[in-house]
């Protein structure tokens, strides 16, 4: 009766932390800005988020400040870039092992 009870538990525990831990270790295109001028969360400054199938999450493994002047009129503080990342949820946060910024699309 204990193995069961214990089984049951892993089995419990496993499923809920794999939905905190999604792993997208592909090269993956997302929506990239300031947290809080562009994607409205909440937060303590401007910091680096991203935006993936309409859930914005901060990034941890690069700054705002890495990329360019983030209150320059083309800046992640006034505008909403694409960059290319490889990366995983974890906790809530956006962790990067690769962050490349796209060119800015040209406006026609």
């Amino acid at each position: 009766m204990k193995k069961v009870i214990l089984a049951t538990f892993l089995f419990v525990v496993t499923t809920i932390s794999a939905q905190d831990k999604i792993d997208t270790s592909k090269k993956q295109i997302v929506e990239t800005a300031c947290g809080q001028c562009q994607f409205d969360m909440e937060g303590f400054g401007c910091e680096l988020a991203v935006r993936i199938d309409g859930k914005a999450y901060f990034v941890d493994g690069t700054s705002i400040d890495s990329h360019g002047d983030a209150h320059a009129q083309d800046g992640f503080c006034a505008a909403i870039r694409k960059a290319e990342v490889v990366s995983a949820i974890k906790d809530k946060r956006f962790v990067v092992s690769e962050f490349k910024l796209l060119p800015e699309e040209k406006k026609k």
